[in-house]
């Protein structure tokens, strides 16, 4: 059976020869500092995969020395030495709509995984590991994507892809990790009961009477716990629980599927305002080379605030119809 394990390793190795890269390289300006932060990283990665035979203490601490390089500004980008701009244009001139297939073979090949091979068994038992058919597929996605690239662009120089991922990890920096810390923190507001404390609080500050203060009330707690936790998804379960089921839906009969939905949509308001929602607002910036890394954030401010007050006016109204 073929678990996603792999994966985790994969990309570990990926973390950890980036950090030694940036180690040989005398020319980075903050080279131990950001290398520790890399290889700390990657090796996380591979002591994570024995946690069940090896105490989590270690763990610990190097994420907190992860979090105090990031937080100390102790990372920065590098010079890579790679393609040039003019090399790479020319090199799409010649190449053209081909470009875009190293990209497509990636999502073929994952739906490819979870829809069809996902279903083969072998002597008995199933191929992918019940759970990991998506993940897997994306693994192998990736790796024939690479492949794929390397055969239609012939790169003159046989590391380019790992000097590119050095390039692109570099600029995103710290960022790379908010996924991963966004979820751990989703699940330490779900242990510790934030959900029911924020209940607690509403039924205090919402009043019985007042449909349009409740409806506020969700909508505007889907936004700010978004832009807390950087994901709507994370937000949902803790207001729908404090407000959208036993106010909205029980007490004043909102119907849920439309309740849930703008609630959503709400919540996706404040993505567009948090630097915490990395994947959205931070990494393309650093990969665009914007000059103000929170540019993008303070031009969809307006359209989030417009897109907000229409959500709470439709909140207020279609769920009770």
């Amino acid at each position: 059976m073929i678990t996603a394990e792999w994966i985790y390793w994969l990309a570990g190795a990926l973390f950890l020869s980036t950090g030694i890269e940036i180690a040989l390289d005398r020319s980075h300006p903050k080279r131990w500092t950001n290398a520790m932060f890399w290889i700390l990283l990657g090796l996380s990665f591979f002591y994570g995969s024995f946690l069940t035979a090896l105490p989590h203490w270690p763990l610990g601490i190097a994420v907190i020395a992860m979090a105090l390089i990031a937080g100390c500004g102790l990372t920065c980008a590098g010079t890579v030495t790679t393609t040039t701009d003019p090399e790479r244009e020319e090199s799409a001139r010649r190449k053209g709509n081909l470009l875009f297939v190293p990209a497509l073979t990636i999502p073929a090949i994952t739906v490819a995984f979870a829809v069809g091979i996902s279903r083969i068994n072998f002597a008995g038992r199933p191929l992918l590991a019940a759970g990991q058919e998506t993940l897997v597929g994306l693994g192998v996605a990736v790796i024939v994507a690479l492949i794929v690239g390397i055969v239609l662009l012939r790169p003159q120089q046989p590391f380019v892809a790992l000097r590119e991922g050095r390039r692109l990890l570099e600029s995103v920096g710290w960022a790379v990790l908010l996924p991963q810390m966004l979820a751990v923190l989703g699940g330490l507001f779900t242990q510790a009961g934030v959900g029911t404390d924020v209940g607690v609080l509403a039924a205090h500050a919402v009043s019985e009477h007042s449909r349009i203060l409740a409806v506020v009330a969700y909508a505007l707690g889907m936004a700010l716990f978004t832009i807390v936790m950087g994901n709507a998804f994370a937000a949902f379960p803790i207001m729908t629980a404090a407000i959208g089921w036993p106010v909205l839906v029980v007490q004043f009969g909102a119907h849920p599927a439309p309740m849930f939905a703008i609630g959503m949509l709400a919540g996706y308001c404040g993505t567009l305002c948090t630097p915490m929602a990395a994947n959205f607002n931070l990494v393309p910036p650093a990969l665009l080379e914007m000059r103000d890394r929170y540019g993008q954030i303070k031009v969809q401010v307006p359209t989030a605030l417009a897109l907000f007050a229409v959500n709470v006016t439709f909140m207020s109204v279609l769920p009770f119809i």
